[in-house]
């Protein structure tokens, strides 16, 4: 009997939290195979290399269930290439990723699953209300924006980390080779048929968000420089607007000249001027540097994760 749903989580610091989160799936994916029960279904843990007993856990509630998958990663790899390496051992039709907070409740995958059974390719959790910081919500309103623009997203659509697609979709995702890895953003190149279903979003029950500010700012170069060069369609437009701004500026100061005999007196707005053009240059700099080093990452082969270990699991099988 083949597999029909798989689950994908990347797990960091969540020793305390798996007992309970293992459970609830069980309970939601026995819920909606309850003849054939758990030859319909895998779950796929990712150790992130998380400095506590993740592993150790993972490995322990994987004795006695064959359809809990364990993957235990070298070094830190970050959420989304944890993901993509755990997408790669993925073999059901549908294909939820999920948190391992229980912040996304396990009893909403069968929703999810049941929008994908209906024609969609992929399936968004939209949160009623998200029990995030402040700073996570505001990053998480201007990363939306900007994906309107760099990924073409539609507008109406939140990019949430609780989602499902459909095996045609992840196919074409563990495709990417690249060691920067954003998922959403190899969704959206994959398909138009996307869609939204309204979730609860919970409060976590144990530890804390793995997600600093420095990790939300390096997610948001990934997604604006791996899949667009809009970033240097910007600065060549910048570089274009204060050219022009200079020539007229030029052609002003020489009519000038020769028709009130005068030249404007004071460095003070010069030095204005080089400190600004001086900083869109080394903007434009950072940009193209940004794009050059992602390059010579890809071509040097610099690896997406580094599995260590797997259990109920033949690392290297996979499609």
């Amino acid at each position: 009997m083949s597999i029909e749903t798989s689950v994908v989580i990347p797990a960091y610091r969540s020793a305390n939290i798996l007992p309970m989160l293992v459970q609830k799936l069980q309970e939601a994916l026995d819920g909606m195979y309850p003849d054939a029960g758990s030859e319909r279904y895998q779950v796929i843990l990712v150790n992130d290399c998380s400095p506590d007993d993740t592993w150790a856990r993972i490995e322990e509630l994987s004795r006695d269930r064959p359809w809990l998958k364990g993957i235990n990663l070298r070094k830190n790899a970050g959420q989304h290439n944890s993901l993509l390496t755990g997408l790669r051992y993925a073999r059901g039709q549908y294909v939820i990723m999920m948190d391992d907070d229980l912040q996304h409740d396990p009893a909403d995958i069968p929703k999810i699953v049941a929008s994908l059974k209906a024609g969609n390719d992929v399936c968004y959790a939209k949160f009623k209300s998200k029990r995030h910081a402040m700073w996570k919500r505001l990053g998480s309103r201007f990363n939306s924006m900007i994906a309107d623009r760099l990924l073409r997203k539609p507008k109406e659509l939140y990019l949430s980390p609780f989602k499902g697609v459909v095996r045609g979709v992840r196919d074409q995702m563990v495709r990417f080779v690249g060691p920067h890895v954003y998922l959403d953003g190899l969704i959206l190149a994959s398909t138009n048929r996307v869609t939204m279903i309204e979730l609860d979003h919970h409060e976590r029950l144990d530890g804390q968000s793995g997600y600093s500010l420095g990790k939300s700012i390096s997610l948001w170069l990934k997604m604006a420089t791996s899949f667009s060069i809009e970033p240097l369609r910007i600065a060549s437009l910048l570089g274009i607007f204060f050219s022009g701004f200079g020539f007229l500026s030029a052609v002003a100061l020489i009519v000038q000249r020769f028709t009130l005999n005068a030249m404007p007196v004071g460095w003070s707005s010069l030095i204005v001027s080089v400190l600004i053009l001086g900083g869109i240059q080394l903007l434009a700099l950072g940009i193209i540097g940004e794009y050059v080093g992602r390059v010579l990452l890809h071509v040097n082969g610099t690896p997406q994760a580094v599995i260590h270990s797997a259990v109920n699991l033949e690392v290297g099988e996979h499609d």
